[in-house]
């Protein structure tokens, strides 16, 4: 597909190539109340799955619920793009509702994949990010972008400990991309370890008036 074809700069589609990355290694936070946390985490991972570059993302917190389909359009859609894998963490249901969820089997799931994603970052410290990656290799062997989705909110519920956050940060290698989202409290704890913050706030939100999650839009 193809931009305008009446001029010689138009944007094309070119096959997906294992490729590294020159310049990755910053550490993305993405927190708020408003709704696209996850949204511009999984945008981001697949414009560099795009590029030929090896990510992965782990998901916290987001187990299902009564109201959402296990199955999502984004494990869908991770599942046919080259280069990128996910893996979903969470505890079913919701922690601090009384959705029958057990919250201590949250407190585990979370510190669960608190381990996974250090294990994750330390193959990747133990790989070399300055070379291609075949496109089906498993994130054990490295990736060059790691999304941690809704760590922030984990940290937030004390779920896990805002210090092994920050420790996950220290110890990534210099040119690993780190995407961490999720949260609606600031998470000051990372003020002196990010490279970027973004704060996704809410002004208006149809959840207000009755709406529920819909499929294609919230899952």
């Amino acid at each position: 597909m193809t931009g305008d074809k009446g001029t010689e700069s138009a944007v094309q589609s070119q096959p997906i190539e294992p490729a590294a990355p020159d310049e990755f290694g910053l550490v993305q936070v993405w927190w708020g109340d408003g709704k696209g946390k996850t949204t511009a985490a999984l945008g981001m991972a697949m414009r560099a799955a795009g590029h030929g570059y090896r990510v992965h993302v782990l998901q916290l917190m987001k187990g299902g619920t009564g109201t959402v389909e296990d199955v999502r359009g984004e494990y869908n859609a991770m599942a046919a793009l080259p280069g990128i894998t996910y893996e979903n963490a969470g505890h079913y249901g919701w922690h601090g509702f009384l959705d029958g969820s057990a919250d201590d089997e949250h407190e585990a799931k979370a510190q669960g994949a608190l381990a996974r994603a250090t294990a994750l970052v330390d193959a990747a410290a133990a790989a070399d990010l300055s070379t291609p990656f075949a496109l089906d290799s498993s994130a054990d062997d490295g990736v060059h972008m790691l999304v941690i989705d809704e760590i922030l909110y984990a940290a937030n519920r004390g779920l896990v400990d805002p210090d092994d956050v920050v420790e996950l940060i220290e110890s990534k290698p210099d040119n690993l991309e780190l995407v961490l989202a999720g949260g609606h409290e600031r998470p000051a704890y990372i003020d002196d370890h990010a490279d970027l913050v973004t704060n996704v706030r809410k002004e208006v939100h149809p959840i207000e008036a009755g709406q529920g999650a819909r499929k294609g839009t919230e899952f």
